[in-house]
């Protein structure tokens, strides 16, 4: 499934430009991992709308530091703070990949050294890709087949935050994509 610029602007009315500039790159990474079908195309655009502020932001706002200690930090495979692992692999790309093993089990998959490079996730290709890649390893065209957006959400976000906006954003994709 290819998407217009018409039908991503209709969903993301607030990208603007950018729209045009991430088309390609969203429509590629559909076709890359299986996000195929309209169902799961509403659902993708949804998220990575919610995500990354429909295109406005490849970088996490906050500065990172809340991950360089504590449990967190470990679940993300972060060093201590004196490393400063936490700002360094704060989330990136349009679903934010955030943390020392999501960035190197992402970059392993996509073929680019993103510990070396983190900001090469704030690139429109790696970051339409890196959403791709996470969409694909965890699992998330079930959740989107299955109408289970809040289960989606979840899966993403570890929680529901943001998810009237999310809502939102899936139901005008539905509209375009003509999803019942």
């Amino acid at each position: 499934m290819q998407l217009s610029e018409i039908q991503l602007r209709q969903i993301w009315p607030n990208a603007g430009k950018r729209a045009a500039v991430f088309l390609p790159y969203i429509n590629a990474t559909l076709a890359e991992f299986a996000i195929d079908t309209p169902v799961r195309v509403a659902a993708f655009l949804a998220q990575v709308g919610h995500e990354s502020g429909q295109l406005t932001w490849l970088e996490e706002i906050a500065s990172g530091q809340a991950y360089d200690t504590g449990s967190l930090a470990k679940r993300l495979g972060n060093t201590p703070a004196a490393d400063g692992d936490g700002q360094r692999y704060k989330g990136r790309g349009l679903i934010q990949i955030t943390g020392t093993d999501n960035y190197r089990a992402c970059g392993q998959a996509l073929g680019v050294d993103l510990l070396a490079d983190p900001e090469q996730l704030e690139t429109p290709r790696l970051a339409c890709r890196s959403a791709g890649w996470f969409w694909r390893s965890k699992g998330l065209n079930q959740f989107a087949d299955a109408a289970d957006f809040v289960g989606l959400t979840r899966r993403i976000n570890g929680g529901t935050n943001g998810l009237t906006d999310r809502m939102a954003i899936w139901d005008r994709a539905k509209q375009v994509l003509g999803v019942k």
